[in-house]
């Protein structure tokens, strides 16, 4: 099972790259299931799409991802991805753009929205996350290890593949440079920003899927005169994050 949680502003294209990674997993014989929540999203507020796929041919039974449970959340903006983090589970993966769309609370209130300070802020919190998720589960694998020798009457040997020890995986930051990614594309290519981030991640190997599934599913989904633009936006993504 993959619990894929993507964040947006309204207008980013949130939802259609679920339903665009959603249609990879499907055409894989994976079941998938999809929800959003879209609030004031044409008045520029926050998209979330939930999208949980099947991988290991699991039944899907809920469409929503539960906080603390999210394989990975994909974020079309940075302060998006703070409203997001309490999603992504021990171990998962964070991908996020880096630039800001500035807020009309922002404007109102006469100060700048920096999206440098969000994006080394959520840096750092995964980065203190990641000794308290070790400490825990060292004192569980202790814990385990006690409780065998007591019922074994010998001590036991600590498994240095145990989590909270060598092996623990640790929370996973992925910021993209994504005006470095427009910049090369051109005028307009912005509105691929949410392909961009789907490739990113897969060519990280983060999603089992490949850029040629990725690419079929566009075809798939988006409207044929915005296919060339966005099937071009994920091969320079993928070749810059590969």
């Amino acid at each position: 099972m993959i619990d894929i949680l993507l964040a947006g502003v309204g207008g980013q294209g949130t939802v259609l790259a679920a339903k665009v990674l959603a249609q990879a997993a499907q055409s894989k014989g994976w079941q998938v299931r999809t929800a959003e929540t879209i609030g004031m999203a044409q008045r520029g507020g926050n998209v979330t799409s939930h999208v949980r796929m099947g991988s290991g041919g699991e039944e899907v039974l809920s469409p929503l991802i539960t906080p603390g449970t999210a394989d990975m959340v994909i974020a079309l903006e940075p302060g998006e991805a703070a409203r997001a983090l309490p999603f992504l589970a021990p171990g998962g993966v964070l991908v996020t753009a880096t630039t800001a769309i500035q807020p009309v609370t922002a404007a109102l209130a006469g100060e700048p929205y920096r999206a440098g300070d969000v994006v080394a802020a959520l840096a750092n919190s995964l980065q203190a996350e990641a000794p308290r998720e070790q400490a825990a589960a060292a004192d569980a694998a202790d814990e385990a290890a006690a409780s065998l020798d007591a019922a074994d009457g010998a001590a036991g040997a600590k498994d240095t593949q145990a989590p909270g020890v060598d092996g623990y995986p640790v929370p996973l930051f992925i910021s993209v440079d994504d005006e470095a990614l427009v910049a090369h594309l051109g005028a307009g290519s912005r509105k691929s920003l949410n392909m961009m981030l789907l490739a990113v991640a897969v060519a990280q190997g983060r999603i089992p899927l490949t850029v040629a599934e990725l690419k079929a599913a566009v075809q798939a989904c988006v409207k044929p005169q915005f296919v060339p633009m966005n099937l071009e936006a994920i091969d320079h993504a993928a070749d810059a994050y590969g």
